[in-house]
């Protein structure tokens, strides 16, 4: 047990082999750090099993599975019910991540929009958040975001944000989340901490994306989910909160959000 403030990593990747050999320490210094949840996320559907074992294997962790918009052309299309059926499992929480990325995968712009249709729906049919990846492609997210939610109402978590203020208002605007990343520790991302700032402190997540992007004072290495609370004191930081008050905000705003990975759902 730890004195730490409660906080959940909720967006991981616990499978990846940067982690070979070394997972139960890595839990274990997740749980030190007050880290007492963790999402890992399967970005390619073929590895859903590995995936789901770590989840099955490890009481604080859970997991979420889609396909990932930069590997959408190499991978095939997911079906609605395949994720469905995937969904009935009780440590799965979360749809995706899916989402667009015209980065590095402009080119694949068409099958990206045609499987984050398919995670929406997927999101609609179990009531589980759509967990989403946005990069350089703002507008087509937001008007997609927008009509679909028009269709039919869903629950969705825009992870590791550092788009655009306008999309995030388009997002807030429909009664999604936000997630903070260790991006939002950068001294360069001025503008990611401003349009935090500005958004309601209860539709706050915050996250590490491990491996990736470390934040300070770790930056430039392996990320991990114990890395979680630098973030989140960057995020009291933001808010004018003592640690403990923003991290249980934290708390409860994915426990609104991942309602399935609640204590009181873990139990059942």
């Amino acid at each position: 047990m730890t004195d730490a403030p409660q906080i959940t990593d909720s967006h991981c990747h616990l499978d990846f082999p940067d982690f070979d050999g070394e997972l139960e320490a890595v839990i274990d210094r997740a749980k030190s750090a007050g880290v007492t949840r963790m999402v890992t996320i399967c970005t390619k559907l073929r590895n859903e099993p590995q995936v789901r074992a770590i989840a099955e294997a490890h009481d604080p962790v859970f997991y979420a599975a889609g396909t990932h918009p930069m590997s959408a052309a190499d991978e095939p299309l997911v079906s609605v019910e395949d994720l469905v059926a995937l969904a009935k499992h009780p440590k799965f929480v979360g749809i995706g991540e899916s989402g667009l990325d015209y980065h590095y995968t402009a080119d694949s712009k068409a099958i990206q929009q045609e499987s984050l249709l398919v995670h929406i729906e997927a999101a609609r049919q179990t009531g589980l958040p759509l967990i989403i990846h946005a990069r350089a492609a703002d507008e087509d997210m937001a008007q997609i975001l927008s009509s679909e939610f028009a269709k039919g109402a869903y629950s969705c978590v825009m992870h590791c944000y550092c788009s655009g203020p306008d999309l995030a208002k388009r997002c807030l605007d429909l009664g999604f989340y936000l997630s903070m990343s260790g991006i939002a520790t950068f001294k360069n991302s001025q503008e990611v901490r401003d349009i935090f700032a500005a958004a309601p402190i209860d539709r706050i997540l915050v996250e590490t994306d491990a491996p990736y992007l470390a934040p300070t004072p770790h930056r430039g290495k392996r990320n991990e989910p114990a890395y979680t609370a630098h973030t989140a004191r960057m995020g009291a930081e933001l808010f004018g909160l003592p640690y403990a008050d923003f991290a249980a905000q934290t708390q409860r705003n994915f426990e609104r959000l991942f309602s399935k990975a609640t204590p009181k759902a873990a139990a059942a």
